[in-house]
């Protein structure tokens, strides 16, 4: 669905993206992350050939990105850098007047302003000017404009900025629906928790370089640690010899390779246990072990 090699952008002597082999198949939901300044936004913005690269390749559906962008944008959503639109004008007539310039037919435009509004949760939306729209609501109206072609590629761009918990939580499960059904769906996210809930792939860039993609749950590793559970807490510490490296009531956290012979000693020692699993890294631990400090630092820390 989106595959670079070797893309690079230099404006003038600083490369923003810096010779990126991205990798995005069909069926993903694929989390882009990095540091503020990394080249987030700019890697997005050529996939959508609103910028043109300095060097290296994009596919797009498996056209060429810009000279067939026109034969893959019908079949790609998109929100960057916050939604656009006629202040002056409500909701659902800047959809009608964005649908106006596709490929649907005049009649069933409404019908498809109507669906779009209502997957997003502005299905009860007056007229009123989107100037007097929060920050939520103009997300949730880019987001429509993304889902008017019912695309088979999204490509969104921090997608539920501005948007309260619950409204995040609506978003990620919209795009979990929508992947079900068959949408690719490419985001940019300073988010790790929200990543972490949605995506099954992820790519971490940091200052212009692609430095790690892979499957979430490959990225995940074990620590080495055991997540315990038991109502004999207090003997089970007495038990673990220096192995406990905290606990949390009858919660613990154990230093141990495997948690099925734990279990097995931990039982036979006469401790009860009510749950155990092994503990693996955040997607946090892993973006931190895989980036240097802040790309938009100036303290003098930044090498």
């Amino acid at each position: 669905m989106i595959v670079t090699h070797a893309l690079t952008k230099r404006f003038g002597g600083l490369t923003a993206v810096d010779s990126v082999n991205l990798s995005v198949a069909e069926g993903e939901r694929y989390g882009f992350l990095g540091p503020n300044g990394s080249g987030k936004t700019t890697l997005v913005r050529m996939l959508l050939g609103l910028v043109y690269a300095t060097s290296g390749e994009i596919e797009i559906l498996g056209r060429t990105v810009p000279r067939h962008l026109s034969d893959a944008l019908p079949e790609v959503g998109a929100l960057v850098e916050g939604p656009a639109a006629y202040n002056h004008l409500s909701g659902p007539r800047n959809l009608e007047l964005l649908d106006a310039s596709g490929r649907g037919g005049r009649r069933t435009r409404r019908a498809r302003v109507e669906e779009a509004l209502e997957q997003v949760g502005l299905a009860g939306i007056d007229r009123r000017p989107v100037k007097a729209y929060s920050l939520g609501m103009r997300q949730r109206l880019g987001l429509a404009a993304a889902l008017l072609r019912k695309p088979r590629l999204l490509i969104l761009d921090e997608p539920t900025n501005g948007l309260d918990p619950q409204g995040i939580k609506e978003i990620r499960e919209l795009l979990i629906g929508l992947n079900r059904e068959g949408t690719t769906v490419f985001l940019s996210s300073h988010l790790l928790f929200e990543v972490e809930q949605l995506c099954t792939h992820v790519g971490v860039v940091d200052r212009g370089k692609l430095v790690l993609q892979d499957e979430l749950g490959a990225m995940r590793s074990p620590t080495g640690r055991v997540i315990v559970q038991t109502p004999d807490a207090s003997a089970a510490v007495l038990l673990l010899d220096g192995q406990l490296e905290r606990r949390d009531g009858d919660r613990l956290l154990i230093r141990h390779p495997d948690p099925a012979r734990l279990n097995t000693w931990l039982v036979e020692s006469g401790v009860r246990v009510a749950a155990i699993e092994p503990e693996f890294r955040s997607l946090e631990q892993v973006v931190l072990d895989a980036t240097s400090s802040g790309a938009d630092r100036f303290d003098g820390s930044k090498p």
